[in-house]
């Protein structure tokens, strides 16, 4: 029988990334042709250079899994964006002191985010950036809480501009609840990697946003606070999951944050994602001599592999949109033993939480029969789920309007690809909001890549960046101004409804 293990957040090997874009592999060369030389050649000559993917991977390129003609973005399928008066929307005025405040700090932010790419740190590893982000915001005049609830590399920063005479004279609903917007920083890099996933700008880009509030929030003399959370182990470990639960969210009337991925310039995209499910197995069985007496042996490089083409056999019935994905990690393994150890790392996707609630069982159950059948005893460690992201109808429909009048950007609400992030807790949690947006990369170098690790430290990626935390910063100002758009985004997350 297996001995299943349920930590909140078993997975502390950076070897497993649970994370946002963890769907993304690369094509292994073919080896050992028995073609002749020439044959080779002639097979090359007239190919494209990057044809050493298959052709039908440009068709599938990050989260935006459309082909980047004119014709494809134009006809991509978007919810129609209601009219709003100027007096409707945030003010002109409080988007020029935005833009001007992101324009100073720029010079600052590119240093800031250019420092964390230089030393990237794995899931729980992130002292450097928790110190120089923590170091930043002190310096920018926020009240800052470093290693936040018992995490070492979790922080937080808070700005609160209280409501003035004139407020309290008034006795505006704004008085009476001064609201609280949140804002996230992820930090984590890619083993191997680095920052292949853009954590650097994420990282910046929610500074950004938190910095652009609190001076809307000064000159403009609207109260509320701004907490900008650091927010570890995004790529594996749930970081946020553990964060949630121990209530670093619980004073927010709303969590913004933001994503970069590759795509058409100028796009950003609220897609829902997949949930996702962590899972490590661990194959105990008993060492033989592989010549000499192989039956004494339970071979848990067998059960390894049973289970990995039970898997296989699995996929035939499972819906297109699920995902099942894994690896096989040994010790010391040499042929002529016969391995007493094997580990498997596997990952588990599927569009709700509750599909996936189903496969996992059916994905257990293939790790159990494996153990069965070579007579190895079993662990099973199931880590913290990742639930699908519930982007906030109405705090999507504003940032696209938002994004659309200051920059002419586009905001997608097709169907993304199967990624992944621990923010889809954060949607259940309370009315938040995650938006991609697309920065110049190099052809099939999406997220996940070294390619794409090099493309998050160009400026132009950073530009791009800029561009969408104005967006959100104009949109968390919104939300601490505004008590009736505040109680309407409250009234669709209660209902259930997002993009």
């Amino acid at each position: 029988m297996s001995h299943r293990v349920s930590p909140k957040n078993v997975v502390a090997d950076a070897g497993i990334q649970a994370g946002c874009w963890a769907t993304l592999f690369g094509l292994r060369k073919r080896g050992g042709s028995t073609k002749p030389k020439a044959a080779q050649l002639t097979r090359r000559e007239g190919a494209a250079e990057a044809a050493e993917l298959a052709p039908y991977v440009h068709f599938g390129h990050g989260w935006y899994d459309l082909n980047y003609d004119s014709v494809t973005i134009d006809s991509c399928p978007s919810e129609k964006l209601p009219e709003y008066s100027e007096d409707e929307g945030v003010s002109p005025e409080v988007l020029q002191t935005i833009q001007a405040e992101l324009e100073d700090l720029s010079p600052w932010l590119r240093e800031l985010s250019l420092d964390i790419w230089h030393h990237p740190e794995i899931m729980y590893e992130e002292r450097y950036a928790h110190d120089r982000l923590t170091e930043f915001m002190a310096s920018r005049g926020f009240k800052v809480t470093p290693h936040y609830l018992g995490l070492e590399t979790a922080w937080r920063a808070e700005f609160t501009y209280p409501a003035s005479d004139t407020h309290r004279k008034a006795k505006t609903r704004s008085t009476v609840h001064a609201r609280v917007i949140g804002v996230n920083s992820e930090m984590d890099a890619l083993p191997g990697i680095g920052h292949g996933c853009g954590h650097n700008l994420i990282a910046m880009s929610g500074v950004a946003v938190a910095l652009a509030i609190k001076a809307a929030l000064q000159k403009h003399d609207v109260p509320g606070t701004v907490i900008l959370l650091g927010t570890p182990a995004e790529e594996a470990g749930g970081g946020k999951i553990t964060l949630l639960e121990r209530g670093a969210y619980k004073e927010m009337d709303a969590c913004i944050m933001s994503h970069p991925t590759a795509g058409p310039a100028n796009i950003s995209g609220l897609w829902q994602g997949v949930a996702l499910q962590p899972i490590d197995v661990e194959f105990f069985g008993h060492g033989a001599h592989a010549g000499l007496a192989p039956w004494e042996a339970q071979n848990a490089l067998d059960a390894a592999f049973v289970a990995y083409a039970s898997i296989s056999a699995l996929r035939q019935q499972m819906k297109p949109d699920c995902r099942v994905h894994g690896i096989i990690v040994g010790r010391e393994w040499v042929p002529n033993i016969i391995p007493d150890y094997a580990k498997l790392r596997y990952m588990i996707r599927a569009p709700t939480y509750q599909e996936l609630d189903a496969l996992r069982e059916r994905v257990i159950a293939c790790f159990d029969a494996a153990a069965l059948a070579t007579a190895c005893k079993i662990e099973i460690k199931v880590g913290a789920a990742y639930y699908e992201v519930r982007n906030n109808r109405i705090l999507g429909r504003e940032y696209s309007r938002l994004v659309g009048k200051m920059y002419g950007m586009r905001t997608d609400t097709s169907v993304g690809a199967n990624y992944s992030t621990d923010f889809g807790n954060v949607t259940f949690a309370l009315p938040a909001l995650h938006p991609a947006y697309s920065i110049p990369t190099e052809p099939n170098g999406a997220n996940h890549t070294p390619q794409f690790a090099k493309s998050a430290a160009t400026k132009e990626a950073h530009e791009a960046t800029l561009k969408v935390a104005a967006g959100l910063a104009a949109l968390g100002f919104k939300v601490l101004q505004d008590a009736d758009f505040t109680a309407e985004v409250f009234d669709e997350w209660k209902a259930g409804c997002g993009i």
